[in-house]
């Protein structure tokens, strides 16, 4: 008698797992009092209302036959108001807001915002936590309030307000940034200390001398000494690797806008590693129903 076959075992398949790098500090927004909250909504408000900016409507064209439409073609033409085109009110004014989360996101990242509000209403957090350390970073104020986007979605017309981002050189808002950015709590962020102070610098500003750059005039009438030129003298000799290596340090050096000046370290500021999260997506293995393909006929 023949022995009969013995089952082959299948391998399981290995469970994917996603990992992700996650920040191991807690971003949080400094609580903002009640009073202040509710005199940043009112001031915003009437701000809004006397520069009288909001967005107009968007006219949903109505879906007609051919017929009507050479009816409506062969009756005589009536005087009518110009439709209004989709937009803003105030155009000018618009573009010294920034309206939204991304807005707000990419005005912080070029440095052009002078004030940050979010609205605590945003969720998930993890939405608008991203703005902590950007506007941290740009020394810009920024702080949560509750109500936010209620209360300026109706005067400006939109659906929601989560984030809104004022301009630097802004004209028609200046005096409401100025009375909001005094009451704006700071921010707080863990691996920045209280005492560091953000300071912009060009590349023109970096030298000891203060004016590095010398007209070409002047640069002509300068003789040029072959005594105390060093590269020119015979005892002194210039390794052209350190020297392509101090160039390169200076192009570097002439690049970076933005320095991090802390007149002392906090002893008690540590870095922590990053949190590695592994996800299993879809653990109770729940299928979506395959869709049955129609018969040809």
């Amino acid at each position: 008698m023949a022995t009969p076959a013995k089952a082959k075992k299948q391998k399981k398949k290995p469970i994917p797992v996603k990992t992700s790098l996650n920040n191991p500090y807690n971003l949080q927004w400094t609580p903002l009092k009640k009073c202040l909250n509710g005199f940043i909504l009112q001031t915003l408000k009437d701000r809004m209302d006397t520069v009288g900016l909001w967005k107009k409507p968007r006219k949903v064209k109505a879906f007609r036959s051919k017929r009507k439409a050479k009816e409506r073609d062969s009756e005589p033409a009536e005087a009518e108001n110009a439709p209004q085109r989709p937009g803003w009110s105030d155009e000018a004014a618009r573009r010294q807001l920034a309206l939204g989360i991304n807005e707000v996101t990419k005005g912080l990242e070029r440095d052009e915002l002078s004030l940050v509000l979010v609205c605590a209403s945003a969720r998930p957090a993890h939405m608008t936590n991203h703005l902590i350390p950007l506007s941290k970073t740009r020394a810009v104020p920024a702080c949560q309030v509750v109500g936010l986007s209620a209360g300026l979605s109706g005067v400006l017309r939109v659906s929601s307000v989560l984030a809104l981002g004022f301009r630097r050189r802004t004209t028609d808002f200046a005096d409401t940034v100025r009375q909001i950015a005094a009451m704006v709590p700071p921010l707080r962020v863990a691996w920045m200390s209280a005492a560091s102070k953000l300071t912009t610098a060009g590349p023109e500003d970096e030298s000891p001398g203060g004016n590095s750059r010398l007209d070409p005039a002047e640069s002509e009438e300068q003789p040029r000494d072959s005594q105390s030129d060093p590269v020119q003298t015979e005892d002194s000799f210039i390794d052209p690797a350190k020297a392509e290596d101090a160039r390169s340090d200076q192009i570097k050096s002439k690049g970076q806008k933005r320095k991090l000046k802390a007149d002392e370290e906090d002893p008690s500021l540590s870095l922590q590693p990053l949190k590695v999260k592994k996800t299993v997506p879809n653990p109770s293995k729940i299928r979506k129903p395959k869709k049955k393909k129609a018969q040809k006929k």
